[in-house]
């Protein structure tokens, strides 16, 4: 689909429902994407837990003060290059 918005007043009832099917399976496809990369961060996060938990059991130290830091630079925006933003 192109990425401007069609002129709808040039649009026939035909074209205009065309556009809005094109427009819901794009949706539809992206919401589909979404679900499997929330689904692949759970599985990650778990697998995170799972490493962190035998860790602290075995005694170690889980945060550093470099931990920390990344995470007050995170907060501060410093941790994005230029053109990066969240999503």
């Amino acid at each position: 689909m192109d990425e401007t918005f069609p002129d709808l007043g040039s649009l026939s009832d035909v074209e205009l429902k065309d556009v809005i099917r094109q427009l819901t399976e794009e949706e539809t496809e992206i919401s589909y994407q979404r679900r499997i990369l929330h689904g692949k961060i759970d599985i990650l996060r778990a697998e995170l837990v799972n490493r962190l938990r035998r860790k602290h059991d075995g005694g170690e130290v889980l945060i550093t003060g470099d931990d920390v830091q990344q995470l007050t630079d995170i907060l501060a925006g410093a941790g994005q290059e230029s053109g990066e933003q969240e999503a």
